[in-house]
């Protein structure tokens, strides 16, 4: 995934971005719900079909290790909307 400080709407994979919205609107932006939305879809494979190894090769990880990084790109896809 991209270094935090050169993250953005136009470095973020499309996919990523669609999946965050796609979270956002089953459950709202408020975390941690958020969170466990985005791990109850990726177990689930209900955003395309893709799981947390296809969503971690998107730059997605849902890793307690990368929350920061995960937060962040909420933030930014978000504040397009």
């Amino acid at each position: 995934m991209e270094t935090s400080n050169r993250m953005s709407i136009e470095t973020l994979n499309p996919a990523a971005r669609d999946f965050i919205l796609f979270c956002v609107k089953r459950s709202g932006r408020e975390w941690p719900a958020l969170y466990d939305e985005m791990c109850w879809v990726a177990g689930q494979r209900l955003f395309r079909g893709l799981g947390y190894t296809e969503l971690r090769n998107l730059g997605v990880s849902l890793s307690l290790t990368k929350i920061d990084d995960i937060i962040r790109m909420v933030d930014i896809v978000t504040a397009q909307g």
